[in-house]
């Protein structure tokens, strides 16, 4: 999905250094300190999911999850995109130095609006409402079974799951799928060299965005039932 050095011409990757420059400082006034750990965790994520690479015939594939990441982090998600692009370009090389602005807004923009869609429309007034204990003893279960949300997940069916679910599903769908139509938009300033493989690359990630779509609409419903003041004020 990163764009390398030499695709590009100098124009669009200035033009994207702007855009992708601007929407970061908004990213960044609309953050706060509860929220370092929370940019950390999804820098770290985005970070090391976009290095996973599946060849799948002349071309590979690999996830992103910056719908997850949008709806985790919400404004703020232009800052664990942009840093973890930078990082992977600088040690690994995966994209270029100069078309870091192109890549921040091809993948930074479909997460922004992947957040505000699950805030919008999927959470709703579950974000800051914090959900009572369970009473174990009546329900027959231990302490220890009832406060564990890891060992016992809640199912996507569970009553008040099934929009936050949903709408997770189109929000990390939707933002894989923006991301495609951005990179096709940026190829067609650049020569015949990068439509050589476009058409089955374009093709690859169809599946990888049912993938991150159903792994953002089981993070966001799982949030929503043991943790969601993660929404809280964004």
């Amino acid at each position: 999905m990163h764009i390398s050095d030499g695709l590009l011409p100098v124009s669009v990757c200035a033009g994207g250094y702007v855009i992708g420059g601007v929407a970061t400082v908004v990213s960044l006034r609309r953050v706060g300190d509860r929220d370092v750990p929370r940019l950390a965790l999804m820098t770290s994520a985005f970070f090391a999911v976009s290095l996973i690479h599946l060849k799948l015939g002349v071309t590979s594939v690999h996830p992103l999850l910056h719908g997850l990441v949008g709806a985790v982090v919400g404004p703020g998600a232009m800052v664990p995109i942009v840093v973890g692009i930078i990082m992977q370009a600088l040690l690994f090389g995966h994209g270029g130095v100069t078309t870091i602005g192109v890549n921040a807004v091809m993948i930074g923009l479909p997460a922004l609006l992947a957040g505000w869609c699950v805030r919008k429309w999927g959470v709703g007034s579950y974000g800051g409402r914090r959900r009572s204990a369970p009473d174990t003893k009546k329900e027959g279960r231990s302490p220890v079974e009832g406060r564990s949300p890891i060992l016992h997940p809640p199912p996507l069916c569970a009553k008040g799951i099934g929009r936050p679910a949903l709408v997770g599903f189109v929000a990390g769908f939707g933002a894989m799928i923006l991301s495609l139509l951005i990179f096709l938009a940026a190829g067609l300033t650049a020569d015949d060299v990068f439509f050589k493989a476009i058409g089955w690359f374009l093709l690859a990630h169809v599946p990888l965005a049912v993938i991150e779509g159903l792994i953002t609409a089981a993070a966001v419903g799982f949030l929503v039932r043991v943790k969601p003041e993660v929404f809280d004020g964004q």
